[in-house]
């Protein structure tokens, strides 16, 4: 999908040059393409097993955290 992505933008970057008058609607869809589709499939694939948790601060974290302050 990224692949596809790098192509898209590269051919809208070449239209832009050559004054198409269909490249900012390339451009567009490009950034449509890459916002809506590419980036949810992204996050969704890379934190679906619960990944993202150990990033989460929660109460047991802070409390670690301030007990370790004091001890250097």
């Amino acid at each position: 999908m990224f692949v596809i992505f790098i192509i898209w933008m590269a051919i809208g970057v070449f239209l832009i040059k050559t004054e198409h008058e269909k490249a900012q609607i390339v451009m567009g869809l490009g950034v449509m393409y890459l916002s809506f589709i590419f980036m949810p499939t992204f996050i969704y694939h890379r934190y679906k097993d619960g990944k993202y948790k150990k990033y989460i601060i929660n109460d047991e974290k802070l409390r670690e955290a301030f007990k370790n302050v004091g001890k250097n």
